[in-house]
């Protein structure tokens, strides 16, 4: 069935595209275009300009030609023409040039599309398999958002091309609520909350893509990991440990490094023995359970680490905690016979429920799961026996449905050993992220010839399950810490409180009180009155600690204690015992 919102939307996005490309041809005219799709987020065009490329404030004379082009209301019509002709027509444009003989060679049709004025004359023309609007006067509300650099076809050994985006809306009203929702993510960005907040930092002398965590940003960190195994160690997890590097051998075995080998670190030590640094756990997993014959009796092992991993990423993929080059795992790894798969699976289900109901996370409208199947169109990709991948495909979707998961089959987003449910989590500003996942994986228990013994006395070959609850720390903090604005939960906040003597005399009970929180194993810290009680208060908000704890005469000589929490203007009342249950149970 067309979802025909949706199909309208990126009509309108790419004929946007289009008008920007004409528009931009207009100021420049010795302008080369590079290609020009739309994304999630709106949609680009890479251009090559033959003097100094525009900046931002061009943006204005780009929008007035656009509007220009709108309002003009040229019919927007697919044409086709023969090599020689689109080869004349772009013979100034050596990327033109490069996709035409691209699609040539492939033995297709050379699609454009044409704005048309009212007597039938060509204003613009590009290379496009569309789809697009039946007239540019039908955009709505559009603007053009920034620049960036771009190797042509992602190849930095290509030329650097000017990449301007732009998106487009059916009205001005959706318009102003996308940039809304931009201006909130600006204040939300955990690149600025981590320094504000002390979480975090990187340096020119470490590497980009390689963050340094502070005492504070640790703190998350280690709390997150520790959460997630008190939650999964009743479910039999044991917690294992691998090396960093090792022989690309492993990676030869289990089929990454054909797939992933230009994304590694490669190491060369004082042997002619080829390392590399470790992208990923599960082949070292596998050997851990390699290293012994196992019985039926065994089934399931249950592996479970925290682990540093390392990809090479392009440095201007680099973003903040989002894209980085080493990456800390929440990783685990079940061994099972075919009986235990669905039960297994249960569990984690169980796990990823508990940890982000937690959060605040897993209400109806909080996260949907992607059932990730095969490409039914491309079935060479995937590894392994097509009915163990039959088998796989169905437990998953029968543990979804059991589970009550809500879910849609989405072909061609599964893992090239197995099957996944993957969790999409929607944040705070309704964005979505793929968290925790689930994975069945018949594929690497095969190329490594695991084993076990089955209750005939015969070798059987065990199910391996991946399973990630937060998947990278790095990446799950970038979601969290815009998804709550750097305000995190009591539980997980680093500094729980701080406590406000409103003036000297007051600061010897306000140090016992210290004491008796951080007793009770609250994380708590002192402001003493060197400023005013004012001003402690504010910083204490902009700081964005769950609760401030003012300490004047009636708290000293009362039991009750007042306190005032984040984003409040009014404060509260609490016993003194109460606060201190209350820190101490998270």
């Amino acid at each position: 069935m067309c979802n025909c919102e949706n199909d309208l939307e990126i009509r309108r996005k790419h004929s946007v595209g289009h008008i920007m490309s004409a528009a931009v041809g207009m100021l420049y005219p010795d302008v080369k275009r590079g290609v020009g799709p739309w994304t999630d987020t709106g949609v680009y065009q890479d251009f090559d300009f033959s003097e100094e490329a525009p900046s931002e404030k061009e943006f204005k004379k780009i929008e007035k030609k656009m509007r220009w082009i709108i309002n003009k209301d040229f019919k927007i019509q697919s044409s086709t023409l023969a090599p020689e002709e689109a080869r004349e027509i772009f013979k100034q444009d050596e990327y033109k040039l490069e996709l035409i003989e691209e699609i040539i060679g492939r033995g297709e049709e050379l699609s454009f599309y044409d704005f048309v004025g009212e007597e039938g004359q060509v204003f613009y023309r590009d290379l496009c398999a569309g789809p697009h609007l039946e007239s540019t006067g039908q955009v709505g509300a559009f603007k053009v958002m920034k620049l960036a650099g771009a190797y042509w076809r992602g190849d930095e050994k290509n030329k650097m091309l000017t990449r301007i985006y732009a998106v487009a809306f059916a009205d001005k009203e959706g318009l102003d609520e996308y940039l809304e929702l931009l201006e909130e993510a600006a204040k939300r960005d955990h690149r600025k909350l981590g320094k504000e907040l002390d979480l975090f930092c990187f340096s020119e002398l470490v590497g980009p893509g390689l963050p340094l965590f502070t005492p504070k940003g640790t703190f998350l960190r280690n709390k997150i990991a520790d959460t997630i195994q008190d939650i999964q160690a009743q479910f039999g997890y044991e917690k294992v440990s691998i090396p960093h590097i090792t022989k690309k051998d492993l990676y030869e075995t289990s089929g990454h490094w054909e797939k992933f080998k230009d994304d590694l670190f490669h190491v060369h030590g004082k042997s002619d023995t080829e390392f590399v640094m470790k992208p990923m756990n599960c082949p070292h997993h596998a050997q851990i359970y390699a290293s012994r014959m196992r019985s039926y009796r065994d089934l399931p092992l249950r592996f479970a680490e925290v682990t540093t991993c390392y990809r090479d990423e392009l440095p201007g993929e680099l973003l903040g905690l989002s894209r980085v080059r080493s990456l800390t795992q929440d990783d685990g790894h079940v061994f099972c016979r075919m009986d235990q798969i669905k039960q297994e699976c249960k569990n984690i289900v169980h796990v990823i429920r508990y940890f982000y109901t937690k959060l605040g996370m897993f209400g109806p409208d909080d996260f949907w799961v992607s059932l990730s199947v095969r490409d039914s169109q491309d079935l060479d990709k995937y590894l392994g026996d097509a009915g163990n991948w039959d088998k796989a495909e169905q437990f998953l979707e029968e543990i979804a449905q059991e589970e009550k998961l809500a879910y849609k089959r989405v072909e061609g987003e599964a893992a090239f050993y197995g099957p996944k449910l993957d969790f999409q989590f929607r944040d705070a500003l309704g964005r979505e992220w793929q968290l925790a996942t689930v994975q069945i994986d018949f594929v690497q228990p095969d190329r490594f010839g695991l084993e076990y013994i089955n209750e005939k006395g015969e070798k059987s070959q065990p199910i391996m399950i991946h399973r990630a609850i937060a998947g990278s720390l790095e990446r799950f903090l970038s979601v969290i810490i815009e998804h709550f604005g750097g305000a995190f939960p009591l539980w997980l906040s680093p500094v729980q409180a701080q406590i406000l003597p409103v003036s000297e005399v007051h600061e010897d009970f306000a140090d016992q009180l210290l004491a008796d929180a951080k007793a009770a194993g609250g994380r708590v810290e002192i402001a003493r009155s060197t400023d005013s009680l004012g001003k402690r208060i504010r910083n204490a908000q902009k700081l964005k600690l769950p609760m401030a704890i003012i300490v004047g005469d009636k708290e000293v000589e009362g039991d009750q204690l007042t306190i005032r929490k984040y984003g409040e203007e009014k404060d509260e009342k609490i016993s003194r015992s109460d606060l201190l249950a209350l820190l101490g149970e998270v």
